[in-house]
């Protein structure tokens, strides 16, 4: 068994004539910490569309536990184990925080439709254990008590939490984050990369993150993958990538090695 969880190679997307990702490789090993960095319009929300099968690829392959999915189904990827939070906040607003993050666990349930009609005792079951787990989740995401809230009426740091527990529900193996600290203050930010520590090592996951606070980048992430225009323009450890003069004049700015 290989120890590398996602190997990535060649992706590229192209919209028309516009070269969105253009032949990007990248690997993610078993229980990595891995951040992908670059400006607005980089790309990287389209690379992770990709591997999550939102957009197929126009090229390239993106082979996930041992297995090539690219251009595969969202919910193929959701089944062999990635979840992810979205940068635009996509949670069910009219349903209540519970709601959400039994939602994310509909596709580890068993019961089919005539059990859900009949109500067999095992379904029955099976319900009592999904909504204990969700609640477990809930806490574990700093949002106890809040099971009963909607979505709409929680404060943007909290539905950027549910979100994670909504996708924590899926059972995943790689967890996508999307700028997970959008909105959130300076110590809820400095609290989430406590946090992303936590999840990886306690739910035995790897993690894929996007994000552009670089001091949440940079403490959190154990190598930095980073795109310019579509193109990786550079990779390795946070300290090598902060000194890169490439990724300084693209992204940084000179105030990131001052």
């Amino acid at each position: 068994m290989s120890d590398l969880l996602l190997e990535i190679e060649g992706l590229r997307k192209e919209f028309g004539g516009l070269i969105a990702v253009n032949d990007v490789d990248l690997t993610i090993p078993q229980g990595a910490i891995v951040s992908l960095i670059g400006p607005n319009g980089a790309g990287k929300t389209t690379f992770f569309n990709m591997i999550t099968g939102v957009y197929k690829p126009t090229a390239g392959k993106v082979v996930f536990d041992g297995r090539d999915i690219a251009g595969s189904p969202p919910h193929t990827a959701t089944e062999r184990g990635i979840g992810r939070t979205f940068q635009n906040i996509r949670l069910f607003q009219q349903m209540t925080s519970l709601e959400n993050v039994l939602v994310g666990m509909h596709c580890r349930l068993k019961s089919g439709i005539i059990g859900s009609i009949v109500r067999t005792p095992r379904v029955r079951r099976e319900e009592r254990d999904a909504h204990e787990v969700a609640m477990e989740l809930l806490a574990y995401c700093g949002l106890a008590g809040l099971h009963d809230d909607y979505a709409r009426n929680l404060s943007y740091g909290d539905q950027r939490r549910l979100e994670v527990a909504r996708a924590l529900a899926t059972r995943p193996k790689l967890l996508l984050l999307d700028e997970p600290t959008a909105g959130m203050n300076p110590q809820e930010t400095l609290e989430f990369v406590g946090f992303v520590h936590k999840v990886r090592d306690e739910k035995e996951l790897s993690i894929l993150l996007i994000e552009h606070d670089m001091k949440l980048v940079m403490g959190v992430s154990e190598r930095i993958t980073v795109l310019d225009y579509g193109q990786k323009i550079s990779e390795g450890t946070p300290q090598e990538v902060q000194g890169d003069p490439r990724v300084i004049e693209a992204y940084l700015g000179t105030a990131a090695v001052t």
